[in-house]
């Protein structure tokens, strides 16, 4: 059984057949769902997707591409959402240089805000960093010096020595289909060396679809061929990864367990 740790659900390419999205998934063995927010305006949509799903749970954050438009939003904000029994996380957050759609020192704001929700209701950060590795790393060492907080890499597509600097800092890392593409060797290699307690892997859907996808909307269902090939990346079994994950999983995501 798999579990797709980082997916939307309410974006469209999903929302729209979503029953059928959430049948494939099941078909396929994904046992659990973890839909993600990005806005403030999508938390009631990931909340409703997963009262509505016992095996669908959410999470509650801003994107960095948004954090110029949620000043608002601060650490009591999610905290307070939260509180919900069906979200499990806080984020996805955290910066992202690439696009650079909002201000940087905004993205830093909205990254910390985050950071001190996880740390004060004990919820995994989820991650997203691209092209700002150096200052990924600098803020989470810096906040995990004021205490501690459990912490999930998504979609990783970083350096070696940033997977290692991350995993120095209990953090969990998740691999996403990006692993199956032929010009991704790099993250193969790092992908095939990453402890196999800390490892996750997800879809992002609907984005990202994997080899053999390539080009169509990405779901849920596709994360067992993400699977498949880490799993022959590795030199493993597909069941023994899946088993690995899956209970990596509910030891970082301890409120879905409980």
């Amino acid at each position: 059984m798999f579990i797709d740790s980082h997916c939307h659900l309410n974006y469209k390419g999903l929302v729209e057949q979503q029953h059928d999205v959430l049948a494939r998934a099941r078909e396929t063995g994904v046992a659990t769902m973890l839909t993600i927010s990005t806005r403030e305006r999508e938390w009631d949509e990931v909340v409703a997707i997963a009262e509505a799903h016992g095996d669908i749970w959410a999470s509650i954050g801003i994107h960095p591409h948004e954090a110029d438009a949620h000043p608002h939003v601060t650490a009591e904000t999610l905290i307070a959402r939260a509180a919900h029994p069906r979200v499990i996380g806080i984020g996805e957050s955290g910066l992202d240089y690439y696009y650079d759609h909002s201000d940087r020192a905004a993205q830093a704001r909205n990254f910390r805000a985050h950071i001190a929700a996880a740390r004060a209701t004990g919820l995994p950060l989820i991650v997203h960093t691209r092209d700002a590795e150096e200052h990924t790393l600098a803020i989470l060492g810096e906040e995990m010096g004021k205490g501690a907080f459990p912490c999930l890499i998504h979609c990783f597509t970083a350096s070696g020595a940033f997977a290692d600097a991350a995993l120095a800092m209990g953090c969990y890392i998740s691999i996403s289909g990006i692993v199956t593409f032929k010009n991704a060797r790099d993250l193969q290699e790092v992908a095939a060396r990453l402890p196999i307690e800390r490892l996750l892997i997800e879809t992002d859907a609907p984005f990202l679809a994997p080899v053999p996808h390539r080009g169509k909307t990405a779901e849920p269902a596709f994360v067992a061929d993400t699977a498949r090939f880490l799993a022959n990346l590795r030199g493993m079994s597909v069941e023994a990864l899946a088993e690995a994950t899956s209970a990596n999983f509910f030891r970082l995501f301890a409120k879905a367990r409980a």
